[in-house]
């Protein structure tokens, strides 16, 4: 993913440090008791690092719509705990976005497996 230009090596490992820190502050430092197990799957940024997009899954979706508010309401503490542990200029907008890449993959690999498992069509 890193490119030969400097800037977009750069801007991936702040990316994946972004994804680190967010993975470690979420599992120790979100304190809403509503909030599901989750997982951070990608960080996206912006080239000025002004906004970062956090996809992210639960591990039980009946959790879902719950951990979507606890990360709304936690967003802004997040934040500033990012801007203590990484060194920005700026530290970005977090936006989460919840994962649904997983579960569209595993509902692809369901219908192929179904459509193998049918007998073919005799004429």
């Amino acid at each position: 993913m890193a490119k030969t230009h400097r800037g977009y090596a750069r801007q991936d490992r702040v990316r994946e440090q972004i994804m680190r820190e967010l993975a470690e502050l979420v599992r120790t430092g979100l304190k809403d008791p509503r909030a599901g197990f989750i997982t951070i799957n990608e960080v996206e940024l912006t080239r000025d690092y002004s906004h970062a997009t956090v996809y992210y899954t639960v591990l039980d979706d009946a959790t879902r719509e719950i951990t979507a508010e606890a990360l709304e309401h936690a967003k802004g503490h997040l934040r500033s705990e990012l801007s203590r542990r990484i060194k920005l200029f700026k530290t970005p907008e977090l936006h989460f976005k919840y994962d649904q890449s997983l579960e569209r993959g595993m509902s692809i690999s369901q219908l192929i497996e179904q459509v193998a498992a049918e007998e073919p069509v005799q004429d």
